[in-house]
C-alpha cells in the first residue's frame, strides 16, 4: 500500500469506526459511560501515534528511494561519458576460454599435430569472427579520435581472471607517465565485464583506455600474413610446440602497429618516464662489451609510425619464416634477424637503444627487484636508475616468465617501483 492509499484508508477507517460526539441518554450508567470514553481516547492516541510512525517511516523509505534514485542518476552519468563496451556474459568468457586443453600434445608427430589443431578449432576463441570483431576498427578509431596525448597497445589472449595486479601495475605506469594517454588493449577475454570490472577504477578516475576484441582477419588483410593466417585458421598449418596464443601475440602487436601507428608495450612493463620523444625506435637486449654493438633486441617495446618499413619486414618475416617449435623465434629472434639485415639500408629510419632503456635488469636477475633485501646482483646503479629520474630508462620489462610466481615484498625495489608508478596503488603485494 502507497502513502495515499495508506492515509486515505486510516481517515475513511476513523470516519467510520469513530464516533464524532458521544451521546449520553440518561438511562447510561456514568461509569461505564467514563470507562468507554477513556477507551475511545486511549484508541484515538494510539492511532495517531501509529500514523505519524507509519508516516515518518513512509517519508524516510521515499527519502531513501529518491536519495537512490539520485546516485542512479549520477553513476548514469559518470558512465554516460565512458565508453560503452558491448560485454559478453561472465559465464560465456568462462567458457570460452580453455587454456589447457589448447596446449599442443607433446611426443607426436607434425602430422599428428596437424590433426589435432584442425580438431580444436573451433575452441580457438581467437579465430573467431562475430559482431563483436567486426566493430574492432570502427571502436578503436572512435577511441583514438580522442586528445591522446601518446597511443599505447596491449595484447592479452589469458583468460581476464588472470590479468593481475603485475599487469595492472603496467597499466597504471602508462597513465602515470602520460596523464592524457590513451591505451588499447586488444584482447576478447578482456572485453567482457570481468575485464570491464578490472578497470573500473581506472575508467572512474577519468583515464583513457579500451578493451577491444580484435579482428585478426582485419589486422591482417593487405599484409605478408594475410595468406599465412587464412591457411592457419583453416587447420592446415602446423601450431608447433610452443602454444599458438604466443606466436599470435607476437604478430598481432607488429600488425597493430602497422595499422594504426603508436607504442606497443608487454603486459609485464612498467613505464617509468614519458615516450613522447621516443619516435621510430627498438630496444637492444643485450650487447657486446667488447664492441658495444647489440647482440640481440627484443620485441616487448616496439614504437613506430603507420606503416613503417620495418613492421613490413618483420611481418614478412614472420609469414616466411614461421616456427611454432621455438621459444622466442617469431619474436625477439624475428626481429634480432630482420633487423641485422636491413640495419643500414637507406628508407628505414629507425633507432635501435641501449639495454638500459627498456631492459635495465635482466633475464638471470629480475627476482632480486621482488625481495625485501637488496640483491646483490641488483647493483646501486641500477636500483638508482629505477627509482629516481633518469635519461636512460623509460622502463622496466619484469620477463613474466621468470617472474610470474613471484610475490612483491615489502621494502623491495618492486615495491618502491610500483609505489613511485601507480595511479590507483591498491593491492601492490598480490601476484
Amino acid at each position: 500500500m502507497d502513502l495515499r492509499s495508506f492515509k486515505t484508508s486510516y481517515h475513511h477507517g476513523i470516519e467510520k469506526g469513530i464516533p464524532r460526539y458521544c451521546r449520553f441518554t440518561a438511562g447510561w450508567p456514568v461509569v461505564p459511560t467514563i470507562v468507554i470514553s477513556v477507551l475511545m481516547i486511549f484508541f484515538i492516541f494510539s492511532y495517531t501515534i501509529m500514523s505519524n510512525f507509519f508516516l515518518k517511516t513512509a517519508a524516510l523509505n521515499m527519502e531513501e528511494e529518491s536519495e537512490g534514485f539520485r546516485r542512479q542518476k549520477i553513476e548514469w552519468k559518470m558512465k554516460s561519458v565512458l565508453p560503452v563496451f558491448p560485454l559478453q556474459s561472465t559465464q560465456e568468457e568462462v567458457d570460452n576460454v580453455n587454456q589447457s586443453s589448447l596446449i599442443p600434445p607433446v611426443n607426436v608427430s607434425r602430422v599428428e599435430r596437424i590433426e589435432w589443431f584442425k580438431s580444436k578449432l573451433p575452441e580457438f576463441e581467437i579465430f573467431r569472427s562475430d559482431n563483436l570483431t567486426e566493430r574492432f576498427h570502427g571502436r578503436v578509431l572512435e577511441f583514438l579520435n580522442q586528445k591522446c596525448e601518446v597511443q599505447f597497445f596491449m595484447t592479452w589472449i589469458a583468460p581476464a581472471k588472470s590479468f593481475q595486479r603485475k599487469e595492472m601495475s603496467a597499466v597504471e605506469s602508462v597513465f602515470k607517465a602520460h596523464p592524457d594517454g590513451c591505451l588499447v588493449i586488444l584482447s576478447r577475454t578482456m572485453d567482457t565485464e570481468i575485464g570491464y570490472r578490472k578497470l573500473k577504477p581506472l575508467l572512474d578516475g577519468g583515464f583513457k583506455v579500451l578493451t577491444v576484441a580484435p579482428d585478426l582477419s582485419f589486422l591482417f588483410k593487405n599484409t605478408p600474413v594475410e595468406a599465412w593466417f587464412d591457411e592457419m585458421k583453416k587447420g592446415k598449418k602446423d601450431p608447433g610446440k610452443i602454444p599458438l596464443a604466443q606466436n599470435l601475440s607476437n604478430l598481432i602487436r607488429l600488425a597493430v602497429l602497422y595499422k594504426y601507428g603508436g607504442i606497443y608495450i608487454d603486459t609485464d612493463f612498467i613505464v617509468l618516464k614519458s615516450f613522447k620523444g621516443l619516435k621510430n625506435s627498438i630496444g637492444a637486449q643485450s650487447m657486446d662489451m667488447m664492441s658495444e654493438n647489440w647482440k640481440t633486441l627484443n620485441n616487448a617495446v616496439l614504437v613506430f609510425d603507420m606503416n613503417h618499413p620495418l613492421l613490413f619486414k618483420f611481418i614478412e618475416d614472420f609469414a616466411l619464416n614461421f616456427n611454432g617449435n621455438k621459444w622466442g623465434y617469431n619474436g625477439p629472434y624475428l626481429v634480432s634477424r630482420v633487423v641485422k639485415r636491413v640495419e643500414g639500408i637507406p628508407g628505414y629510419n629507425f633507432t635501435i637503444l641501449p639495454p638500459m632503456a627498456f631492459y635495465p635488469v635482466d633475464w638471470d636477475n629480475i627476482g632480486g627487484l621482488f625481495k625485501r633485501q637488496k640483491s646483490p646482483v641488483v647493483s646501486g646503479d641500477v636500483e638508482d636508475t629505477l627509482l629516481q629520474p633518469s635519461e636512460k630508462s623509460y622502463g622496466v620489462h619484469l620477463w613474466n616468465k621468470r617472474s610470474s610466481r613471484l610475490a612483491v615484498e615489502e621494502g623491495s625495489v618492486m615495491e618502491r617501483l610500483i609505489l613511485n608508478h601507480c595511479v590507483i596503488c591498491q593491492g601492490i603485494y598480490s601476484s
